[in-house]
């Protein structure tokens, strides 16, 4: 199953305002990217644009969001409606990304493991890798593929979970069951190893290829106990990468 963003875009926006997803995935993803003063930014898989827009904080001169989700890219168009950042939003496929040595940075929260198989995931690499400069950085954060899922830690109290269905594996299927205050919601994702990850990054054309541990915020044990995170941080359900082209 692929997930369809357009019955639940306005939902899954509202999911990033979860404190794991301030204090972690925002924390570090934005830490990665760094100060963006007068580049050129491509936001792949840009949802509703809650990165887009704060890659536009950080200083890019401009910044162009796609995404698969027809859905998605109307709340974002209508929060450039709004605010008038100059953000342009498209609909788009990763796979079949239109650029050619255009963007400065490819940043992407959630893409890579939406890959089924390998030739998906190479094709997405392929897309960005074509996308950027050479010298360009992509910056992204995915379903950690270090991760071994069924032995993973309840991430219930963090508001969400996981779930395998059948044998883990190459291509397994992992479901995230979000809990709004209104209901859960599930999207779906797919396991590739860090190996396969690597492969394929490289085969696209990326020099150098790093992962980074998820950083928590200064302010997160300000709002929860000292041992809250610990479940999250010592088998992190998420992961980050770094790569030059």
């Amino acid at each position: 199953m692929t997930t369809n963003y357009d019955p639940i875009a306005e939902q899954y926006q509202r999911s990033k305002q979860a404190p794991w997803r301030v204090h972690i995935e925002a924390h570090t993803l934005l830490g990665l990217v760094g100060n963006l003063q007068g580049l050129d930014v491509l936001d792949v898989a840009c949802g509703e644009g809650f990165y887009t827009r704060r890659l536009h904080q950080q200083g890019a001169a401009h910044v162009t969001g796609v995404d698969l989700s027809a859905g998605m890219i109307a709340l974002a168009q209508e929060q450039e409606q709004r605010h008038a950042l100059g953000i342009t939003y498209t609909v788009g496929d990763a796979c079949d990304l239109p650029y050619m040595n255009r963007f400065d940075l490819v940043a992407a929260a959630y893409l890579l493991n939406y890959a089924p198989d390998r030739t998906v995931l190479q094709a997405m690499c392929n897309g960005i890798a074509r996308s950027l400069k050479p010298g360009g950085r992509f910056i992204t954060v995915n379903s950690s593929p270090a991760l071994h899922f069924p032995s993973a830690p309840s991430f219930r109290r963090y508001g969400f979970e996981t779930e395998i269905q059948g044998p883990f594996g190459e291509g397994a299927p992992i479901t995230w069951r979000f809990h709004l205050a209104d209901g859960p919601f599930e999207i779906e994702n797919y396991y590739l190893d860090t190996a396969i990850h690597e492969t394929a990054l490289r085969a696209a054309g990326f020099s150098e290829v790093r992962w980074h541990a998820p950083q928590l915020s200064p302010a997160a044990n300000a709002e929860h106990a000292a041992d809250h995170w610990n479940d999250f941080m010592g088998a992190s359900p998420i992961a980050f990468l770094e790569c030059i082209r």
